[in-house]
């Protein structure tokens, strides 16, 4: 698999259950007729955001949500296209998971990843995960991370790509509080987490009456592909390269003298500005262009 076609699905979400379920249909069937093979929701999409849309201390509805997943995962297999679904799974300490449930192209669930940084906020409502995830979609391995734990922890990010994640995707919800200060700000975080991984970044925000990030697919060198309109319901589609997702800068930093980290930062440090001999040259005498030039 070298190309893949993605899509970002910035579905309106509320406290009503129901309609936040046939946003997910909606969303499912139109990126299907589109050719979509992975598809992320955005965070906590089955039943609302428990800060801000739907309430800290509602009961968890377990027969409801375990009916939505599994009509979730039976459309998924009907046209063939897999899923990461933002939701919530009860856990043994009466709070619920904030959850990401991942589905495959024939409607088995992979498996679920659990926010593991939590806002001050999300305290009051949900318990913490302990564990970053990756899984195996459409023959290319991606990671999933949660919101604020992918905004402001890149060690969350960096885990999925020591796992080997060639693709990340990032679920939002954020935020129905208008901090539209905020926006340059998570944009740059998001941008951030491709570049200094040089892998594939996608990040899902829900449409809300006042959205402090726009949905983005970032490419490994940190240039944004495809964003979408703020407000807004929109599906963003987009084909992205696997291969160029290298995991050159993340491997720079684990270890500065990873010959195949060598190789492959050239194109994302320096673009064309750099010649074939030039760099060569650097890679023989065993220095970095970093230090070289900068």
């Amino acid at each position: 698999m070298t190309l893949l076609r993605i899509a970002l699905a910035q579905t309106r979400q509320t406290a009503d259950r129901e309609d936040n379920r046939l946003a997910i249909l909606e969303a499912i069937d139109l990126a299907a007729s589109r050719n979509v093979q992975i598809l992320c929701f955005p965070e906590t999409q089955t039943v609302g955001y428990r800060v801000d849309i739907a309430s800290a201390d509602a009961p968890v509805h377990v027969g409801w949500l375990d009916r939505v997943h599994g009509e979730v995962a039976a459309r998924c297999a009907k046209h063939g296209i897999a899923c990461i679904l933002g939701t919530e799974t009860p856990s043994e300490r009466g709070k619920p998971y904030n959850t990401a449930l991942v589905i495959d192209k024939h409607g088995n669930v992979q498996g679920m990843h659990h926010k593991t940084m939590l806002t001050p906020l999300d305290v009051m409502a949900y318990e913490r995960g302990d564990v970053q995830h990756t899984f195996e979609l459409s023959g290319v391995r991606i990671g999933v991370v949660i919101c604020f734990e992918a905004l402001r922890f890149a060690e969350t990010t960096a885990e999925c790509v020591r796992r080997g994640a060639q693709v990340v995707f990032h679920q939002q919800n954020n935020t129905t509080r208008p901090n539209d200060w905020k926006i340059p700000i998570h944009h740059a975080m998001i941008v951030t987490r491709a570049a200094e991984n040089t892998v594939w970044f996608a990040s899902c925000n829900a449409c809300l009456p006042h959205q402090n990030s726009r949905s983005l697919v970032v490419a490994p060198d940190g240039r944004i592909l495809g964003q979408t309109e703020l407000r807004q319901e929109e599906l963003l589609v987009r084909d992205i390269d696997v291969r160029e997702a290298t995991r050159a800068m993340f491997r720079l930093g684990e270890d500065g003298s990873a010959v195949g980290a060598l190789e492959h930062s050239a194109s994302p440090l320096f673009a064309d500005t750099v010649n074939t001999e030039e760099y060569a040259a650097a890679l023989e005498a065993g220095k970095s262009p970093t230090r070289a030039t900068q």
